[in-house]
């Protein structure tokens, strides 16, 4: 098939996402991933190199806008009881992820999959309930923790199955921890030069600007931070996660440039990525009866410690509604786990049926619990799924 078709069927699905979800009530990311895969079903996407490299990019910009969610002078909690709650929540996660690796003797892919962490989806929720919701702040403060935490288990991972345990993997690990310590350093730095010289700021994002520097001087410090994990074989994400948390912490006199980024992002790139996971799995795999009873157990651990962990941490903090929204916000790490799949797959850590499980359960978890969400928040808080016009008359007449 020649890339103008898959072209063609990407523009036309990327455009009528948004009407079928209008229609059809859905979530666009849903019926992204579904259309993805109804497109690779009748052939009309395949895995090609042009289509991976656009999905690539387009995930990696969804990361760089989850990191400009962060400002870290800002990011934190408020209280020290939220912190210790938050210890505790992890805490729990991990112990409850260690207690099953042993008890049901996994691969040490299992140990890494359940307490895994993933923006992507998250984002999806924020663009489409605000992230002002309680629930829902709190998973992007506690998401942003995993998927830092998450990324480094990934290279570790990685690093492992790649090259065993041994000096190339202890460089690889070095490597990350000397990356860190450098970025709170340069961090750091950069905010004592900005302290003393606040023009530079302006010099490099002006207030007014008619040739879009803003948006270039973001995409070259993504790509570049990209390069630099790149070259020290570390996860590609943390790099445009990186690049998202320095624009957001710094750069808060252009109100308008993350409307503008995230515009363009969940526009084109954004939409292109979720497509590209569905068409990864033939629609055949959700008839195999093994492969799904298999990717029920794994979605059903993923959920399932969240629910525990975040019961025992923050129903007393959240509430009861908000807590159960807050355990399956949080439960969504698709993108990863197609990740943690494709490399166990590729070391031989897992079976082919053990990666198609992955694979559906990562997208059938999405997509049900994308769904789910609605339906909870919509019986929880009705009011709020009026329309304002409709929510204002009611309240005039009361």
């Amino acid at each position: 098939m020649s890339n103008s078709i898959v072209i063609i069927t990407l523009s036309l699905l990327v455009m009528f996402s948004p009407f079928l979800s209008r229609v059809t009530k859905i979530p666009v990311v849903v019926v992204e991933i579904l259309l993805g895969s109804v497109a690779a079903y009748f052939g009309l996407l395949i895995e090609n190199e042009l289509f991976k490299i656009i999905a690539k990019v387009g995930f990696l910009y969804l990361m760089f806008l989850a990191g400009m969610e962060v400002n870290l002078k800002e990011f934190g909690f408020a209280k020290s009881s939220l912190l210790r709650r938050t210890v505790i929540y992890f805490a729990m996660l991990y112990g409850s992820s260690l207690a099953l690796f042993f008890y049901f003797h996994l691969s040490p892919v299992y140990l890494v999959t359940f307490p895994i962490f993933s923006l992507g989806m998250l984002m999806a929720l924020v663009k489409e309930y605000g992230k002002q919701q309680p629930w829902l702040a709190l998973a992007l403060n506690i998401g942003i923790i995993g998927e830092l935490v998450s990324i480094m288990s990934l290279t570790i991972l990685s690093g492992g199955l790649e090259y065993g345990y041994n000096r190339e993997f202890a460089f690889i690990l070095g490597g990350l921890f000397a990356f860190m310590i450098a970025f709170i350093l340069v961090f750091k730095g950069i905010r004592i030069l900005f302290w003393w010289y606040p023009s530079l700021k302006t010099l490099i994002m002006p207030h007014e600007d008619g040739k879009d520097q803003d948006v270039r001087f973001s995409m070259a410090l993504m790509f570049m931070m990209i390069a630099v994990v790149l070259y020290l074989k570390i996860d590609v994400v943390l790099g445009a996660f990186l690049a998202g948390v320095f624009i957001a912490t710094y750069f808060k006199h252009k109100t308008e440039l993350p409307h503008k980024l995230s515009s363009f992002g969940f526009g084109f790139l954004v939409p292109i990525f979720f497509i590209h996971v569905g068409s990864t799995l033939a629609l055949d795999a959700f008839g195999d009866t093994k492969i799904l009873t298999l990717a029920f157990l794994i979605a059903s651990g993923i959920i399932g410690i969240r629910l525990v962990s975040s019961f025992v941490a923050y129903s007393g903090y959240l509430g009861v509604k908000n807590t159960i929204l807050f355990s399956l916000s949080d439960s969504m790490p698709l993108t990863f786990m197609v990740a943690i799949a494709t490399l166990g797959y590729a070391a031989k850590a897992i079976s082919h049926d053990e990666y198609n499980a992955f694979i559906v359960a990562s997208m059938g978890s999405g997509i049900f619990l994308m769904i789910l969400i609605k339906v909870i928040y919509g019986l929880f808080y009705p009011d709020k799924e009026k329309p304002l016009i409709k929510r204002f008359s009611s309240e005039k007449k009361d």
